[in-house]
């Protein structure tokens, strides 16, 4: 049973998606959650990094909005297929999240490169950061790897897929790569990987974490479809709603999805 350390909703503060918003966490610190427990989570709007459970309560603003994918109906879009095929050489493997200098140094090539291109904040993430964020000891927490076999002193790891697992959810929470590989779409790659994996397992749905269609880091989620939308805010005892989201014209989708 899940042991709960804090429990706190933040005062309002920068929004790290839209400049001019003003924005707001309700955050859990929680230990011992079992995976039935995170999935009532999941399925009310919370996302997990490390012990911390968190989701937004914004008073003004409702633009960050739970997506998940229904793993039965969902087929790649032509893009989609083609960022499947560039990255099909890499071999792929589903594993427990680990911290080593190896992902350090993945994580902080690949964050540079945005940092360049889209003028993120510096990263000073340390192992101990990264193990708190990415590796936390969870049941529930899974890393899929990418790996090239066969480049030049190889095998070279190219790209993490950080992750949960429950019976019936699959969360993808963090993806970073080498930006070398850049060309090859691993971002969305790795969301049409991720669904193929949760539907090899029998789980129905893939929870993509928040979308923000005026962030231009997740309004990619958006292009992938079907997909539900969470409707609202649910609280515990509150029955969650999803809603098929209408068809709309697709965002470009970047080469590399970040999650919140």
């Amino acid at each position: 049973m899940a042991h709960i350390l804090h429990h706190s909703t933040e005062p309002p503060g920068p929004c790290s998606y839209l400049p001019d918003r003003s924005a707001s966490l309700e955050q859990k610190v929680m230990t011992e959650v079992t995976p039935e427990e995170f999935e009532e989570l999941l399925v009310r709007g919370w996302r997990r990094f490390g012990p911390s459970y968190f989701r937004p309560a914004c008073q003004d603003c409702a633009e960050c909005i739970p997506l998940r994918i229904p793993t039965a109906t969902f087929r790649p879009n032509r893009s989609q297929r083609r960022a499947r095929s560039a990255c099909a050489r890499f071999r792929v493997e589903v594993r427990s999240p680990a911290v080593d200098p190896q992902r350090l140094a993945l994580y902080h090539a690949w964050h540079a490169w945005r940092e360049e291109a889209r003028e993120w904040q510096a990263s000073d993430l340390s192992p101990r950061d990264y193990f708190l964020q990415f590796a936390f000891p969870h049941p529930c927490a899974r890393e899929v790897a990418w790996y090239d076999d066969e480049v030049e002193g190889g095998p070279r790891l190219v790209a993490v897929g950080l992750c949960d697992e429950t019976p019936q959810a699959w969360s993808a929470a963090y993806f970073f790569f080498h930006p070398d590989y850049a060309h090859c779409s691993p971002g969305s790659a790795n969301v049409v990987k991720q669904v193929e994996l949760a539907r090899e397992r029998g789980i129905p749905h893939v929870y993509l974490g928040f979308r923000v269609r005026e962030c231009a880091s997740l309004r990619y989620k958006g292009t992938f479809r079907p997909h539900e939308l969470l409707q609202g805010r649910p609280a515990p005892d509150e029955a969650p709603r999803w809603e098929l989201a209408a068809a709309e014209p697709e965002p470009s989708a970047p080469g590399s999805p970040r999650e919140e």
